[in-house]
């Protein structure tokens, strides 16, 4: 049995949550197409949207990963759970790699250090959305109720 709470009563303000990290996520990838056109895909130079360094490559990629998380916040039925928890990992390990090259040529993200906590941040509130959205059956609920008691 998974150690997250089933029916959660926030689940709906943790669902919320995951709809807002999507969004902001679309809403920089936008601002960062438009402040980097024009340039390389991989650019690293001056370009910085929200205060935060970017390219074309990485708000492409915000721009995809906010779409996802969006169409799994609509979508529901615990496939938002799974999305968020996905995306939280996947925004970790990419936060993480962009801090470990940040003054190399391979940053290829053209992150600042504001870039890496903010992505570190973000990757942080999906994952607490993912562990506290999870919807189930009575009985579930139930069962994880009587686990917790246990314990």
């Amino acid at each position: 049995m998974a150690h997250t709470p089933v029916n959660h009563p926030a689940r709906p303000i943790y669902r919320a949550i995951g709809g807002l990290v999507g969004l902001y996520l679309v809403v920089f990838g936008v601002l960062g197409v438009i402040a980097s056109a024009g340039n390389d895909l991989f650019a690293q130079d001056d370009t910085k949207v929200l205060g935060q360094g970017t390219n074309l490559g990485f708000s492409l990629l915000s721009i995809l990963l906010g779409i996802v998380v969006l169409a799994g916040t609509v979508i529901g039925r615990n496939l938002d759970v799974a999305i968020n928890q996905f995306m939280a990992y996947g925004l970790m390990v990419l936060g993480l790699a962009e801090l470990a090259f940040l003054q190399t040529d391979a940053n290829i993200g053209n992150f600042s250090i504001l870039t890496v906590i903010v992505v570190l941040t973000l990757s942080l509130v999906l994952l607490m959305a993912g562990m506290y959205g999870k919807v189930g059956t009575d009985e579930e609920k139930e069962a994880f109720e009587k686990a917790r008691l246990v314990l």
